[in-house]
């Protein structure tokens, strides 16, 4: 029995070591490297929607140039400044060329109510007084990519307001209008992606809505020199011309490329 035991023994062993020197002999297997994650740069085409914050500045000059329907020479009746705080949103799409070129469209919408006013001195104790009420405009904007995530870009295009004029007589309200402008407006600005399908920007736009002539209607108020209520008082030259600074941020639908496997 003792002989049989170690006959097994032996040859469990002798199988153990060969199959050690087998395995020696045996060639490595090769080295297979995980395949990296590559982030593909930020595409630009698309189209997009975000909100926007900041602050607008607007110049008024206006002049009389008819009373009671009467034309009569122009009478200057002065200018003033104003600002205020704005805030609105946009809209648009964007399309990449030639790797570093954008070139796109947007619309975009301003409200808050900018006031500026002015003493009439062609008329002691008439106060002269405008309202910009917000603004709209439409444009097309041209890029550069500085980087593949920070754009620079000019725009210009078509631009909107509505405003009303109102004159007081000390502290009545004497006539008024309720009137809308078009003109035309450019800026620049600067958009950054910081993270897919998101960017924030900067920008400063100019806008001129040229002159019009606006009627301004009597209050009642104040019946000597302004007439009835309802009727048409004076007929003004208006001039209305704004600046804004604003900050936003928008959401791309299709920024950015997808993570893709690269061998």
């Amino acid at each position: 029995m003792r002989r049989s035991v170690v006959s097994v023994i032996a040859l469990a062993g002798s199988v153990f070591w060969t199959g050690i020197a087998f395995a020696a002999d045996m060639p490595a297997r090769p080295y297979a490297k995980a395949p990296s994650l590559y982030q593909a740069p930020p595409n630009w085409t698309g189209c997009y929607l975000g909100g926007n914050i900041g602050a607008g500045w607007t110049d008024t000059h206006s002049g009389g140039i008819a009373l009671f329907g009467v034309p009569f020479p122009f009478i200057d009746f002065g200018g003033s400044t104003g600002n205020g705080l704005i805030g609105g949103g946009q809209v648009g799409c964007d399309y990449q060329f030639a790797s570093h070129w954008v070139v796109g469209i947007q619309g975009k919408a301003e409200f808050g109510t900018i006031n500026t006013s002015n003493p009439v001195a062609a008329f002691p104790g008439v106060t002269a007084a405008y309202q910009v009420k917000n603004t709209e405009t439409l444009t097309a904007r041209l890029g550069y990519l500085f980087g593949p995530a920070v754009l620079g870009y000019v725009k210009g295009g078509g631009a909107w307001t509505n405003a009303s004029a109102a004159a007081f007589a000390g502290p009545l309200l004497a006539e008024k209008a309720d009137f809308s402008m078009s003109g035309y407006t450019v800026g620049a600005g600067l958009e950054w992606m910081f993270a897919p399908g998101w960017s924030v920007f900067g920008e400063y736009n100019y806008m001129n809505f040229g002159t019009k002539n606006v009627d301004l209607f009597s209050t009642g108020q104040v019946v000597a020199g302004f007439g009835a209520a309802g009727a048409l008082s004076d007929t003004i030259a208006m001039r209305i011309r704004s600046q804004e600074a604003i900050v936003g941020v928008n959401y791309k639908f299709n920024w950015g490329s997808p993570v893709v496997a690269r061998y």
